[in-house]
């Protein structure tokens, strides 16, 4: 692992090109809806019971990692959370958005939570894949 030495946020590669600042969850969430706000408490806590995460926000993102980030909240609007999750082959449902493959063995695959009852099993199984493929 890598730390910037100017942020201190963890890498997997040395010298990992990103935007270095000091962002907070709570910064993200400011001025955010109440609603949106309480369903992203409910996705953190699901992401969080998989074992060791690190919360990592970011100017435009909270993700979520173990060695990598493995999974991420992109936008939160009044009435969803946009996030993603990595895993090493696509996740085939309706459920799922749009996928991108980067390179071999990685796809982000993007979806939208629009209730508590999107926090179900077949989301926390997705979720088992992304922390998974974040470990290797």
């Amino acid at each position: 692992m890598w730390s910037c030495p100017r942020c201190g946020r963890r890498f997997t590669r040395s010298a990992q090109s990103h935007a270095c600042g000091s962002y907070t969850v709570q910064d993200y969430l400011s001025g955010k809806a109440e609603r949106s706000v309480k369903l992203y408490r409910q996705f953190e806590g699901m992401v969080l019971s998989l074992g060791v995460v690190e919360i990592t926000p970011a100017k435009t993102r909270i993700g979520f990692q173990n060695r990598r980030i493995f999974a991420a909240v992109n936008h939160i609007g009044r009435q969803h959370l946009a996030i993603h999750i990595v895993t090493s082959r696509p996740i085939e449902s309706q459920r799922v958005d749009r996928i991108e493959a980067l390179v071999q063995a990685c796809y982000v695959n993007h979806l939208r939570i629009l209730s508590p009852e999107d926090l179900d099993g077949e989301l926390l199984g997705w979720l088992k894949l992304g922390y998974a493929w974040g470990e290797e």
